[in-house]
């Protein structure tokens, strides 16, 4: 059976909502503070819960996923995230909303491990970093869609955003009909689970881009979760018009996760990598001396440029440079660690709110993105010597039960 580019539409719209399970709420954030009866530094903690309950049971999952098929996995997942997110459209006390959002983690962990390991399954060489790029594409669309879409939900009540989830129940049907399985059955398998992915991180390569994964995520949310604060104190916006900022960074994402497997195809993926954490880091810092909106959004397009850069090489690094047999567990590790970056990004960065103020939190996270970029920059060698070479002459060398339709290059 030959997988389609409609089913590979369906990996995207998983990864799509993945992305928005956080960032719908961010916008509203502060428009939740007073319904809840809380305060603006605890209710970070409905995207921190989110995300701690995502980086663990990704690893949990991550024990099984080499052995079991795909959609026995993916959809329970996107039925947990639409439930869970319907049901906490009735709620409004923070406790019952964390538990809510701890559970609804559960089904995100499966969600975008999955739509990167069937992309792993199906497709080789530059065909998977086209194929990553279409699934960075959906995510960007969510970055632009979600803050719009949770915003505008808003002005009916703070808590419309959550009936957003509820169009992944339907979805998770569609799935479960139409998107073919494509585990590769091994025999004799003696996979031992996650346990087989720690021999792996032995390679320096596999673990920096497993920390790459953290760290541009825990980035990201530095934008995310601290922009409409900084926006509503410095500007007195809404939580719709925050949304229209977030959304520009979007835009920029999708133009560069487009173009990224012509970038890698000319340079090599770290190099392409450590330009996109230098731009990440320079707007972020710049966001702490900005004093006009004009400004504030062209610098949302310089993150975004950046962010669209290095996510969509990290995404199809790992799964060039991580060994066939053990590449769930890997995927499962490295998707891990982008929910522990989205969740100690507001637990830390918080703290630093507290004590020093938001211009603190941008020049931190800023700084932090510029000393990145430079140590990614040294590591080039270790990573064009050997990742980049196999990455050019990688062929298939499985018999898939499905083959993958060829992707154009729009």
């Amino acid at each position: 059976m030959q997988f389609k580019n409609t089913h590979l539409l369906m990996l995207c719209v998983t990864a799509f909502f993945a992305m928005a399970g956080s960032a719908i709420l961010a916008p509203v954030l502060p428009e939740m503070v007073n319904p809840l009866k809380t305060t603006s530094h605890e209710i970070g903690l409905l995207i921190s819960v989110y995300t701690i309950s995502t980086a663990i049971f990704t690893l949990v999952i991550g024990h099984f996923i080499d052995r079991v098929n795909r959609k026995s996995i993916l959809v329970p997942c996107l039925v947990i995230y639409g439930l869970m997110g319907l049901v906490s459209y009735f709620v409004s006390d923070l406790q019952s909303l964390l538990v809510l959002r701890f559970i609804q983690g559960i089904g995100v962990a499966g969600m975008m491990s999955l739509a990167m390991l069937v992309i792993g399954d199906v497709y080789n060489g530059h065909e998977s970093v086209h194929a990553m790029s279409r699934v960075s594409m959906a995510i960007a669309i969510g970055t632009v869609s979600a803050p719009l879409i949770g915003g505008g939900l808003a002005i009916l009540g703070w808590n419309y955003p959550f009936l957003f989830y509820a169009f992944s129940l339907p979805f998770a049907f569609l799935v479960l009909l139409f998107l073919p399985e494509t585990r590769v059955k091994r025999e004799n398998d003696t996979h031992k689970g996650i346990l087989n992915v720690f021999p792996v991180l032995r390679d320096l390569r596999i673990l920096y881009t497993v920390f790459l994964s953290f760290a541009i995520f825990f980035l990201l949310f530095s934008v995310v979760i601290y922009m409409p604060f900084m926006l509503k104190a410095v500007f007195d916006y809404t939580a719709k018009q925050a949304g229209l900022v977030l959304a520009f960074q979007g835009l920029a994402v999708i133009l560069m996760a487009s173009r990224v497997k012509i970038l890698t195809t000319r340079y090599s993926m770290i190099r392409v990598i450590a330009i996109g954490f230098a731009l990440v880091g320079l707007a972020i810092l710049s966001i702490s001396f900005a004093n006009s909106i004009v400004v504030v959004l062209l610098l949302m397009l310089l993150f975004g440029a950046g962010y669209g850069l290095a996510q969509t090489t990290i995404d199809a690094q790992i799964i060039h440079i991580s060994p066939s047999e053990s590449r769930g567990g890997v995927l499962s590790i490295h998707n891990t660690m982008k929910y522990t970056g989205q969740s100690l990004s507001p637990i830390l960065l918080g703290i630093v709110l507290l004590h020093f103020g938001i211009n603190t939190v941008f020049m931190i996270s800023g700084i932090l993105g510029l000393l990145i970029a430079l140590t990614t920059y040294l590591m080039k060698n270790m990573f064009e010597k050997i990742g980049d070479v196999h990455v050019k002459n990688t062929k298939p060398s499985l018999t898939y039960s499905v083959s993958p339709e060829p992707l154009d290059d729009m």
